[in-house]
């Protein structure tokens, strides 16, 4: 589903702030080398997840679901100076790019790689963060949420990512579709969940923004 039309997406996009040299070579890699290079985050996207996390500032950073290291490149540009960029993902594959990259950018001390399951990885993290993107498995959104929401304090920000999975979520619901279930039940719940307060945004996939009380 298209939630803009592609004429749309252009004039958004360049009106937008240019997306970095940079990144543009880690699309390009991307779209040769790995399997579903749709699922990087994109020119809009990623300058939209940059600028929040300039606004915010964070000292601690944590993502789950790095791919190929573009949304974490982008969320990188608001760290504090000592900060900490925390990234899981659980294909070991695709360290190597993700590395390459990071220390292309300079944010490459700042950025802490983890490769594996993020329920057996983030209760043993140490840092309570300001920032967390969650763009991984659907179905463990849930488990995700209640796994970094005690490494987090009052104004902490949990963005999920994918959270209108290309419309699914407004029409009827196949019996086998677990992940649109999932992420029913998951919206549902952020909204309803006194600990957060919770807007959805229609950008690109859809994307929430949680604020910790």
């Amino acid at each position: 589903m298209h939630f803009l039309s592609p004429v749309l997406e252009n004039y958004i996009a360049n009106n937008t702030e240019d997306e970095p040299i940079l990144l543009q070579e880690l699309t390009r890699e991307t779209h040769l080398k790995v399997i579903q290079p749709r699922m990087i985050t994109g020119h809009f996207q990623g300058r939209v997840l940059s600028m929040l996390s300039k606004i915010i500032n964070p000292k601690y950073i944590l993502e789950i679901g790095t791919y190929t290291g573009y949304s974490a490149l982008c969320l990188a540009e608001g760290l504090q100076r000592e900060g900490e960029l925390h990234t899981i993902e659980v294909n070991e594959e695709l360290h190597r790019m993700q590395s390459k990259y990071f220390d292309k950018s300079g944010y490459g001390p700042q950025i802490k790689q983890h490769t594996g399951d993020a329920l057996d990885i983030v209760p043993n993290l140490e840092q309570t963060f300001d920032l967390v993107f969650i763009d991984a498995q659907k179905v463990n959104y849930d488990s995700y949420f209640e796994a970094v929401l005690p490494k987090t304090k009052p104004g902490s920000i949990i963005l999920s990512d994918n959270v209108l999975w290309s419309g699914k979520v407004v029409e009827p619901l196949e019996k086998s579709d677990k992940a649109t279930a999932a992420l029913l039940q998951y919206n549902q719940k952020l909204k309803e969940d006194p600990r957060v307060e919770t807007v959805l945004l229609p950008i690109r996939d859809g994307l929430t923004l949680s604020r910790v009380r």
